[in-house]
């Protein structure tokens, strides 16, 4: 190669190369598409417990709020402990939960606070194993495949969600919402199999007091003024996006008077729409960068709902929600590796759970927010309120608050 070659970018597919990364990602497939049939099974179940279209949307800003509130702790848990045995207890406590919440539906005892509290529970779970899952990429693969390895986790979760939504859908119009919890409960087996039989080789984490830890980890992202950036990005995007999934079961059976097999292919195309993005983001954002990525990405999102709050159609809604599929993953997925470059290693759970608490924490206001709003207003109303936020946000923030250049405050390891 003469010196005035650049070097390929890495094959999207090369973290396949690394045994570990393969198993771990096979069975979170798995796990994934378990966790998207119970998410339908779950927000259908509380159409027909509640006409309310906020306490629809809480099952939303249930699954959400506990990374919130959580996050931060489970940030300090992950770098304080091995992650591998974070994970262990965080999935099998969403086994037990997921468990529970089968036998409790199967029974007929279930109501709309009991499904809320389930709902929160599991999301719990997800809260402690999202910054140990994260950060334990690092340990699967490679540096220069890093950021093809976090694209390959969007697809694969993308993937559940384009194919599990559609199983979810047509399993409930035929059993119930039961069964669908109950293959849930088995779907983490496989991921607490592959994870037993990994030992990936780590230095003992440097124990330090949590409430210390976590002040570290806040000292640094307030301090870092990149870091700072992408937390506002994040927030912005999260608070609005999150309309869309919260009140698609309410759109579905109030605007298309349709049944759980729509609104799991609805889901669907929202899926197929993320993995079109996650596929092709890596190239996208060597080419057009970041911020432009993230704006552009936005603005797209704002022009996926506009039509979704007036049409009627079934076909329109499903290509609104494979179009808002494809800026969704945009979106998380340039955050994602913008925030884990940014990252010092032994902080890097601590900022992970600092940037999803502030995501994710944003997407549970939003669900909340726009949930009332369609209350107070309409599903019309809090769409499009949604759809404006995501222009202005889009317009103003590439000034106000950029993302990173590609090597501004970029830590080399």
């Amino acid at each position: 190669m003469s010196a005035t070659q650049t070097p390929s970018p890495p094959s999207s597919l090369a973290p396949f190369r690394y045994p570990a990364f393969r198993a771990i990602w096979i069975a979170n497939l798995a796990s994934n598409m378990g966790s998207m049939i119970q998410s339908v099974g779950a927000a259908w179940l509380m159409t027909e417990l509640t006409p309310s279209h906020q306490l629809i949307a809480l099952v939303q800003a249930g699954a959400t709020i506990p990374i919130l509130l959580l996050g931060v702790f489970a940030g300090a848990i992950a770098d304080n402990f091995d992650r591998r045995r974070v994970m262990l207890a965080a999935q099998s406590a969403m086994l037990l939960v997921s468990a529970a919440l089968t036998v409790t539906t199967w029974i007929g005892a279930i109501s709309p606070l009991l499904l809320l509290f389930f709902t929160l529970a599991v999301g719990c779970g997800t809260a402690l194993n999202g910054p140990a899952w994260q950060a334990s990429v690092r340990l699967q693969v490679g540096p220069k495949d890093l950021p093809q390895a976090i694209a390959l986790n969007s697809i694969a979760f993308n993937l559940a969600r384009s194919v599990g939504p559609a199983l979810g859908g047509l399993l409930i119009s035929l059993t119930g919402p039961a069964p669908a919890f109950a293959i849930n409960s088995v779907s983490y087996l496989a991921l607490i199999v592959v994870l037993l039989r990994w030992h990936p080789e780590v230095a003992p984490p440097q124990r330090t007091p949590m409430l210390a830890a976590i002040a570290t980890g806040i000292r640094f992202c307030v301090q870092s003024n990149p870091v700072r950036r992408i937390l506002t990005r994040g927030f912005a995007f999260g608070i609005a996006a999150i309309g869309f999934q919260a009140l698609l079961p309410a759109l579905v059976r109030d605007r298309l008077h349709g049944t759980e097999t729509v609104y799991g292919l609805c889901l669907a195309a929202f899926g197929a729409g993320s993995i079109l993005a996650a596929l092709c983001v890596g190239y996208l954002r060597r080419r057009w960068g970041s911020d432009r990525i993230v704006a552009v990405s936005a603005l797209i999102f704002a022009a996926a709902l506009a039509p979704m709050a007036l049409v009627t159609s079934v076909a329109g809604v499903m290509a609104s929600t494979f179009v808002a599929g494809f800026a969704w993953v945009s979106t998380l997925t340039t955050l994602n590796v913008a925030m884990q470059l940014r990252s010092p290693e032994a902080i890097l759970g601590r900022c992970l759970s600092i940037y999803q608490a502030v995501t994710f924490g944003a997407m549970a206001l939003g669900a909340w927010l726009f949930g009332l709003l369609a209350d107070l207003g309409s599903l019309s109303s809090a769409l499009l309120a949604s759809s404006g936020w995501l222009v202005l946000t889009a317009l103003l923030l590439p000034f106000l608050a950029p993302m990173p250049g590609r090597d501004e405050g970029r830590i080399d390891r």
